[in-house]
């Protein structure tokens, strides 16, 4: 299946689509598409003669991120790009913290010293979560959670403060999560 860049499309023979404006969609015009299709110039190589504009599915129908906050505390540090890839939210120990998204455990760990008791939570092929410095967690590796879905409790970190944190990654690279959770991004 190919990948198709663009809002705005482009329609020429074969179901082919000319990029316009970022975003993305895996669904193409095929030849049978309602829209009438173009022809290509003989006279002028890559000349279309005739086109229609075609918004692609997702310019109608953006897709939502649609994350929540993992906890009920304010935040107290907050993603910077460099020294914080997130948002640490403050809390008492034994605090609920909650999955951010529908998804699947995929590690419940204590090997990265930096994030303590962690927990990854993967939601698709682009998002994966993290919520680290964790006291008791309430699910494993391969459990399938719903958001909204009590995942743990707030623990103690190193240095005796109390806090959540809390990374949203795409694509493998962590991104600012009040963006996601305010619905600002996708």
């Amino acid at each position: 299946m190919h990948r198709y860049l663009s809002r705005l499309c482009i329609a020429i023979p074969g179901g082919t689509l000319v990029v316009l404006a970022a975003c993305s969609t895996q669904v193409p015009l095929n030849p049978t598409s309602p829209f009438s299709p173009a022809r290509i110039s003989t006279a002028s190589p890559g000349r279309v003669e005739q086109a229609v504009v075609v918004p692609s599915p997702t310019a109608l129908h953006p897709p939502k991120a649609d994350f929540a906050m993992p906890a009920r505390g304010p935040a107290r540090a907050w993603f910077d790009g460099a020294g914080n890839p997130g948002i640490d939210i403050a809390g008492q120990p034994g605090d609920p913290v909650f999955a951010s998204r529908n998804g699947r455990v995929v590690l419940v760990s204590s090997a990265l010293p930096a994030y303590e008791t962690m927990i990854v939570i993967k939601h698709d092929d682009t998002f994966i979560t993290a919520y680290a410095h964790l006291g008791k967690t309430l699910v494993r590796e391969n459990d399938e959670v719903r958001q909204g879905q009590q995942i743990a409790e707030f623990g103690f970190r190193k240095n005796d403060e109390v806090a959540l944190h809390f990374e949203i990654r795409k694509m493998g690279v962590a991104v600012d999560p009040e963006l996601y959770l305010q619905g600002l991004a996708h």
